[in-house]
């Protein structure tokens, strides 16, 4: 005998360990490897330290003022420096902070902000389409008039967009109060629900919401 016996048990236990690595990587790539985790709280140094919670929060500057293409196109546009002069030409006009955006204004060249919310090429999605139909900024992008450095509140992933076009009732909202982040039907939860409920269900239907879930509606 050349070979002890317990060797022949070899290949069985050797293919056991590696059922259990592939299932233990496979179980650690489904669970981290996901947007909830590699995307949510994404929070890039952008090159101006840009506070929406003073601009959109205090100030009660509308999300429109800045990304005014919002309404009108599939792509939530970012403000040139002529729209930050309009203000900060009088307000804190020689701050030093603020160098970029004069310099920017004065040599027409862009901020370089940093994008911090981003779906894969792969994605097709409409911010026209879905403000125009009552979804808050706030469904996807979080409150941001609490944030000073703006992060990645939501994840964005297939099931979060899944779980609102299952039912878009439970999120809809009056189209004037979509960029009103902290608006509420109610400051009674219980009530805020019912309200919810009902003027969701027929806002849907008065609207002639299409609550798409076929492959085609995002993936074009």
């Amino acid at each position: 005998m050349i070979f002890p016996k317990w060797t022949n048990s070899l290949p069985l236990a050797l293919g056991l360990v590696a059922a259990l690595t592939g299932g233990a990587i496979a179980a650690g790539v489904t669970i981290y490897l996901t947007p909830k985790y590699t995307r949510a709280g994404y929070q890039p140094v952008q090159p101006v330290p840009f506070s929406h919670k003073i601009h959109a929060g205090q100030l009660g500057v509308d999300c429109r003022y800045c990304h005014n293409g919002v309404e009108k196109s599939w792509f939530a546009n970012l403000p040139g420096a002529s729209t930050c002069m309009n203000c900060h030409n009088q307000v804190l006009k020689d701050d030093s902070r603020l160098q970029i955006v004069r310099d920017s204004a004065a040599n027409n060249t862009p901020i370089p902000w940093v994008q911090v919310h981003k779906v894969p090429d792969y994605v097709y999605f409409n911010h026209s389409v879905h403000v125009r139909r009552g979804m808050s900024c706030v469904e996807c992008h979080g409150r941001i008039d609490q944030m000073d450095e703006v992060s990645h509140a939501k994840s964005l992933s297939m099931s979060f967009c899944l779980d609102c076009h299952r039912d878009p009732a439970a999120h809809i909202r009056p189209v004037d109060k979509v960029t009103k982040l902290d608006w509420q039907w109610s400051t009674n939860a219980d009530d805020a629900a019912k309200l919810q409920d009902a003027n969701g269900k027929k806002f849907v239907h008065d609207w002639k919401v299409e609550s798409l879930q076929s492959c085609s509606a995002c993936h074009r």
